[in-house]
């Protein structure tokens, strides 16, 4: 670990969650592997390199508008221009055109702007017939004309290492002349639940026994294109099988996230195992509602995320923690959460002491244009039902005892 932690070093210290975010950062290297793809199989995946646009954009002078070609120059005094049309100009063409002084060329949207001609006059400025045509507005040198290079010069910076190529990104580097970029490979990331009593969907419930619900959340948090995942399933809490299926996919995988047995009960195994096969570990109490217990640690070049067993509590600590972690893991570059204001519908009592982020429902919105939000049950750390019923999460400071009706705070939007 950056600091040399050992498992129950800081046990009985509560973080805030600030300095949990940056204690799990300091551990959560980069890959440093990488590839050059086309840029059709680059989409979604994680740019490893600064890339510069390689032509100038646009390439060259083009027209703005369909309309008609002008030499400024040809113009007399007005105030009616009345001038034949000598010839046509439609995009993809070379842009080599003349035509007689005194005439203009007919221009489509996108079409190079041939020598000589220094405006656009668009074609709803003008009447005429099929030879000729008549504006009274005269345009000024530059009217509708792209110039090349107006959006970026050949050698201009369009994309920082460590974005996702998403769509934008993906048109900037198509239309900068990319065609094939260096991305970084893909996270191998295993996950796993522990619990003796964690049957799947379709099984029919023993005594004691529950649907495992982490496993399908973790699943769809983690259908990202730059992932390549593997799925252990759930793992019964035998010391011995848990010890090998955490040792095995420590070897393996770049990251490994499970859920469950990271507390401080006589089955929550994962601290002491993973100390055991080798790995330096940290359980860290985390002054966060939901979510206090949450643990990870490193084997080697594998980091480990152990996040609590109950489901709103493992959801809420991968979304502000473990989710920061594993995306600077996969070389993106670091981004906060993105939140906004928002007013509460109703007044909050509650115990200070913890950050809290609370599921909450949009119930409208206020004459301001804030979101007005309604608070879900105070205590949910196991119900899974309200993520689907939520909205987003309300932010609610560690030493806020009471907000009022109509109250601001930050709100994180699903």
């Amino acid at each position: 670990m950056a600091d040399g932690c050992a498992c129950d070093r800081h046990v009985n210290m509560y973080l805030t969650v600030s300095e949990a975010v940056q204690r799990g950062l300091s551990v959560a290297h980069p890959v440093a592997e990488t590839e050059t793809l086309p840029l059709q199989q680059a989409i979604g995946r994680v740019l490893a390199e600064d890339c510069s646009s390689r032509v100038d954009m646009p390439a060259f002078d083009n027209s703005a508008m369909d309309g008609y070609a002008i030499r400024t120059r040809d113009l007399g005094d007005g105030p009616v221009f009345d001038l034949p049309i000598g010839g046509r100009v439609a995009a993809g063409d070379s842009g080599a055109h003349t035509a007689p002084v005194g005439s203009v060329l007919r221009i489509f949207t996108g079409a190079p702007i041939p020598p000589e001609f220094d405006a656009v006059v668009m074609q709803e400025d003008c009447e005429g017939s099929a030879d000729h045509i008549r504006f009274t507005r005269r345009p000024e040198p530059g009217q509708h004309i792209r110039r090349a290079g107006e959006d970026l010069k050949a050698g201009a910076p369009i994309l920082r290492r460590g974005c996702e190529i998403g769509a934008r990104e993906a048109a900037v580097l198509a239309s900068s002349g990319h065609g094939h970029v260096s991305v970084y490979r893909k996270l191998k990331v295993t996950i796993f639940s522990t619990g003796s009593e964690l049957r799947q969907p379709d099984e029919a419930l023993g005594p004691g026994q529950i649907y495992n619900s982490n496993r399908y959340m973790l699943l769809a948090l983690l259908d990202r294109p730059w992932i390549k995942l593997t799925d252990r399933g759930p793992i019964a809490d035998d010391p011995a099988l848990l010890k090998n299926v955490l040792r095995e996919a420590c070897e393996t995988s770049d990251m490994i996230i499970t859920t469950g047995g990271v507390s401080v009960g006589d089955e929550d195994h994962m601290p002491r195992l993973f100390s055991e096969i080798g790995g330096e570990t940290d359980v860290m109490k985390v002054a966060m509602k939901p979510g206090k217990p949450v643990m990870f640690g490193r084997y080697g070049d594998a980091l480990y995320i152990g996040l609590p067993g109950n489901p709103v509590s493992a959801f809420v600590t991968w979304r502000v923690i473990g989710s920061k972690m594993m995306n600077r893991r996969a070389g993106l570059r670091d981004t906060p959460l993105v939140s906004e204001q928002a007013v509460l519908a109703e007044p909050l009592h509650r115990r200070a002491g913890r950050q809290e982020f609370r599921p909450v429902r949009i119930e409208g919105s206020t004459s301001g244009g804030f979101p007005l939000l309604r608070l879900l049950a105070a205590s949910y750390s196991g119900r899974v039902a309200l993520l689907a019923q939520a909205d987003g999460l309300a932010i609610i400071p560690a030493e806020t005892e009471y907000l009022p009706e109509g109250h601001v705070l930050e709100f994180h939007r699903f």
